[in-house]
């Protein structure tokens, strides 16, 4: 019977991690021999376990071990990472590694060293003669690149709870009471005030319910307060923030009133044909013509937006990128120094982003819709933390409190 022994070490008891590995051998029709097991006593103290893991042929071992690789789970018997160059551009070979988003490394020559810019699901590329291990997406391989393929040589972090605190601890889908939201939204603020003291980057997601619910111009005070440096959206938050500036409506219902305007329909259309017959947003500030909101503040203050298109948009909003694979180049591009990323009211947006996080950036979602809070967990961003509310009074509330 095909066997393969294996050790993980860490806070595996109290994180779970060590019967989520169980369960996966189990599962998957392996078993398992504990052939040494050390157990930490106290709160910063790790643990540790070998294993001998058994499957009834080579396939079932092979995909037992590539999911255990997300617990942190390393061969005793590790040898340097196996390669396999890449014959046509945009093709892996058929055995390649697909990343986790967690901390990983891969050893080249003997020696363990870092992957950069860890996303998931893409590829590792090695450059052996800079000692360098990166990640790559598929459509961006080249013939010739060097990429990582089976589960050998590599060593992932595993995700680990908090040790000092349980940061958002009470962010979870039975969130139900306006008082635990609030406690959940001032450990928000809490956490974004110590991003900043220290020089990181603050991401926020936006979705345009953040405009139809009224709270632009809390996002708008956000900005101006220091909070915000890179947004993420799509064509819908870019037109509904300029349709709200021009005409103060959102899909034609005017937001102080909350009334539907006569002929209103169209005010969506008219934001993005004034941007579109001026050329820009930044000709559209300079000229007078945008005088408050989002873009609005965006500019003024240097904040990066990369503002990803889909094929139901109208317009589109000038900015707006429609090449998918561009989106996500400028995407990634805009990641670097980000330490906590916000995602409000944009389900699409956030899976997107979420796939391209690295795991130690805080992640918070924030949905009135309980499965959207759920989704990133599920497809694997570890790190998020959801908090199932009204955009508006998520981002009223901690308007507010990082005001004080």
């Amino acid at each position: 019977m095909p066997s393969e022994l294996i050790e993980i070490s860490g806070h595996i008891i109290d994180s779970w991690t060590l019967p989520r590995a169980w369960d996966v051998i189990m599962d998957r029709g392996g078993n398992f021999t504990v052939e040494e097991m050390r157990i930490g006593v106290h709160k910063t103290e790790t643990s540790y376990t070998r294993l001998l893991v058994e499957a009834p042929d080579d396939g079932t071992l092979d995909l037992i071990l590539t999911e255990l690789q997300q617990f942190g789970v390393v061969l005793v018997n590790a040898e340097d990472a196996q390669t396999a160059l890449v014959e046509q551009a945009g093709v892996l070979p058929a055995s390649f590694y697909s990343t986790t988003n967690l901390p990983t490394q891969v050893r080249v020559g003997g020696q363990w060293i870092q992957v950069e810019h860890i996303e998931m699901d893409v590829a590792v590329v090695i450059d052996a003669a800079h000692n360098r291990a990166y990640c790559r997406p598929m459509h961006d391989v080249q013939a010739g690149d060097c990429v990582v393929t089976g589960h050998g040589g590599i060593r992932v972090q595993p995700f680990e709870r908090a040790r000092d605190r349980e940061s958002f601890a009470f962010m979870q889908s039975s969130v139900s009471t306006e008082k635990v939201k609030v406690l959940a939204i001032h450990e928000i603020a809490r956490q974004m005030k110590e991003t900043r003291a220290h020089g990181g980057k603050i991401l926020f997601v936006l979705g345009p319910a953040v405009i139809h619910t009224g709270a632009g111009h809390y996002i708008a005070e956000l900005i101006r307060q220091g909070y915000v440096q890179v947004i993420f959206g799509g064509n819908a938050i870019i037109t509904h923030d300029i349709e709200s500036a021009l005409f103060g409506t959102s899909l034609g219902v005017n937001l102080r009133s909350g009334e539907q305007v006569e002929g209103g329909h169209r005010n969506h259309l008219r934001a993005i044909n004034s941007i579109r017959s001026i050329g820009s947003v930044e000709k559209a500030v300079a000229s007078g013509l945008l005088k408050e909101g989002i873009s609005y503040e965006s500019q003024k203050h240097g904040v990066r937006m990369v503002l990803a298109g889909s094929i139901r948009d109208d317009g589109p909003m000038p900015g707006v990128i429609s090449d998918m694979q561009e989106a996500q180049k400028q995407m990634r591009a805009a990641l670097p120094g980000v330490e906590m990323a916000i995602m409000v009211a944009s389900m699409l947006h956030a899976i997107a982003t979420g796939n391209l996080l690295p795991a130690t950036v805080r992640t918070v979602v924030v949905d009135i819709n309980p499965s959207v809070v759920t989704k990133l967990a599920d497809r694997g961003s570890f790190q998020a933390a959801g908090l199932i509310t009204d955009a508006e009074l998520f981002l009223r509330e901690l308007a507010e409190e990082l005001s004080k």
